[in-house]
């Protein structure tokens, strides 16, 4: 999409969203347009409201937006080397610029550092006419807010929230809103510096990025010089030097931005509403911490070395064991919020028209009330990891996983809404006790290894139980399969329906990848579910699942895929899926949720899911080559 015009956020005017980059702090995130444009932000965190979010409506979102101020631009966008700072270029025949994005990272022990996000536009070649406007809409759209030119900017102040932009740009206020157009010449610099605060802050003026004259220009260049240092920094951690290395970092950079440094949580995604349909009803809320991602996202970290982010994760999952409340649905909730809360009421912003017309947008998500018994798996599993190779959990950590453990044993066999959290009400799902089985088998296993204490007999007996029922149920003889349900299971008999979940198995540990039934499995996958070399996670017409309409491929089930390939043996038909898989990441590398029929991005953006996922394939058929 080229248009670019004075009149620009009009219509149905939203960027695929493919089209965007990720900046963040490792307390909130932006999502960059390749346009310019700033159509996601939410700020101080994941989950607050949003300031700018003209991605789920286009004319009541809210943006910020810098772009030429001519008829026709080519864009092009890449990130700084090995860091989270994101340059999109703009080319013209009159001049090319450069916009560098970057959030400066506020750590836990920085007193008095602000959150800000800081737009730099470079002059490059020739020169240029430029316009910005900033046009915030605070809580979703939902709160006015009052704007009043400064010396050096703009403030915007709401009741919760006020947005100061500092910039050497004169602005005019029309409205609500800033504009303003500026010259730039090969060679010059134009600066922007947002940041927010409380209404009521003394401080708010932020006297560390502005001056009397407008944007202090060595503050900022020291701010770049630290962001870089910080994420190069980061990196080095980093243990992994294989073929993929330019991947497997940006996923590993991408689930560090989803990472809540203070409280040590992971967010599924950054985002709301993305619909996994244009226009279809699947848009959910995806800015709280599911366990089963959090989980996986464990995994991919430690894979790479990076350990102190497992041990923010374990002490924020030690403080939600404690502060479990015993319901009916167990120890563990599916989702939490950044805090640890466990009520996230799903409501829906009717208001906003949603991401090309996909209503309803919702905030909140009912699926932090189901059952879900794959989680505890998930997440021993790589409780299990942890132990293995850092430093190993604590005794209040073990005695809470006995807890855990014990509830598990007397509720496994119960009906959920299994690891897909569908609507359509509680199934007995293989992939839910496949997962029940790890999560007993791995604590017999730290037991052990450890010398911990717990109840071995009752465990193991547990363990085996599981396994025959897997064994016995799960798998459909005359369709020669493992099967999503149970065919005897609640409403059935059930079709022999497959779930590219059953593709975990070898993974776990519960069957030989050479298993005459995993190989059948995986045929049926094949046949069913795998399209080129992306995969569908099931078919809803042969499993309904409480919704309506389609939904594209499964960006993590095509990494299963290429992971399922490696430990079967075949090596090259892996690697020809992976690279055929990276060729549907965007120009930056990142991931949504799905990928549809023409390549298109759905869902959520960017998905934790997904680049723990690519981690673990990539790292494993490295291995598997060498």
């Amino acid at each position: 999409m080229n248009r670019v015009g004075a009149e620009y956020l009009v219509g149905e005017d939203y960027l695929p969203v493919a089209e965007h980059g990720l900046i963040g702090d490792l307390r909130t995130v932006a999502l960059v347009g390749t346009d310019g444009r700033i159509d996601w932000f939410c700020a101080p965190r994941f989950d607050s409201p949003s300031v700018f979010g003209s991605l789920l409506d286009a004319r009541k979102g809210g943006h910020w937006t810098i772009r030429p101020d001519c008829e026709q631009a080519s864009r092009q966008q890449f990130y700084f080397p090995e860091t989270t700072i994101l340059i999109t270029r703009m080319l013209t025949e009159d001049g090319i610029v450069e916009i560098q994005d970057f959030m400066p990272v506020v750590r836990a022990h920085d007193e008095g550092h602000r959150q800000r996000l800081v737009r730099r536009v470079v002059g490059i070649r020739g020169r240029m006419r430029m316009a910005v406007e900033i046009a915030p809409r605070l809580d979703y759209g939902r709160a006015r807010h009052r704007t009043a030119l400064l010396p050096t900017g703009v403030r915007f102040t709401g009741d919760e929230l006020s947005v100061t932009v500092h910039s050497d740009v004169e602005l005019r206020a029309e409205g609500d809103d800033a504009r303003g157009r500026f010259t730039i010449e090969e060679g010059q610099t134009v600066l922007f510096v947002l940041h927010t605060a409380d209404p009521v802050d003394p401080a708010a003026g932020d006297p560390g990025t502005a001056d009397a004259d407008g944007v202090d220009e060595e503050a900022v260049d020291a701010l770049f010089r630290a962001t870089t240092a910080f994420w190069h920094g980061w990196l080095r951690q980093s243990t992994y030097h294989g073929r993929w290395r330019e991947m497997v970092h940006r996923s590993a950079l991408t689930l560090k931005l989803l990472t809540h440094e203070p409280t040590g949580a992971v967010v599924a995604a950054p985002t709301l509403g993305l619909p996994e349909h244009i226009g279809g009803e699947r848009n959910w809320d995806y800015r709280y911490v599911w366990i089963r991602d959090a989980a996986f996202s464990l995994y991919a970290l430690l894979r790479l070395g990076f350990t102190d982010e497992a041990k923010a994760f374990i002490q924020w999952l030690t403080a939600c064991l404690h502060n479990a409340d015993g319901a009916e649905n167990g120890p563990l909730r599916v989702l939490y919020s950044i805090d640890g809360h466990a009520r996230l009421p799903e409501t829906t912003l009717d208001h906003l028209e949603g991401y090309r017309g996909s209503r309803p947008v919702r905030i909140g998500n009912d699926a932090a009330g189901q059952l879900q018994l794959d989680i505890y798996g998930e997440l021993i599993d790589s409780i299990y990891l942890f132990n293995k190779y850092s430093v190993g959990i604590s005794h209040d950590s073990w005695m809470d996983l006995c807890g855990i453990v014990d509830w598990l044993i007397d509720h496994w066999s119960a009906p959920d809404e299994g690891i897909w959290e569908t609507r359509a009400g509680p199934q007995d799902h293989t992939y839910s006790r496949l997962m029940c089985w790890v999560a007993v088998e791995r604590m017999i296993r730290m037991a052990r290894q450890r010398g911990l204490p717990g109840d071995l007999v009752r465990w193991s007996q547990a363990r085996d139980r599981i396994y025959h029922q897997i064994i016995d149920r799960g798998w459909h003889e005359e369709a020669g399969t493992f099967v999503q349900r149970f065919r005897d299971g609640p409403g059935g008999p059930h079709p022999p329906v497959v779930d590219a979940a059953l593709l975990l198995m070898p993974m776990v540990k519960f069957l030989s990848p050479d298993d005459p039934r995993f190989r059948s499995t995986m045929d049926a996958i094949e046949d069913q579910l795998v399209m080129d070399s992306l995969v569908y996670r099931y078919d809803p017409s042969m499993s309904p699942d409480g919704l309506t309409g389609p939904e594209g491929t499964f960006s993590i089930c095509s990494f299963w895929w290429v992971e399922s390939l490696t430990r079967t043996g075949q090596i090259e038909r892996a690697r020809l899926a992976l690279e055929k898989t990276f060729t549907y990441a965007n120009h930056l590398g990142l991931y949504a949720e799905q990928i549809g029929m023409t390549g298109e991005h759905l869902g959520n953006f960017p998905q934790a899911f997904t680049h723990l996922a690519l981690i673990s394939a990539t790292t494993n058929l490295d291995r598997a080559m060498r």
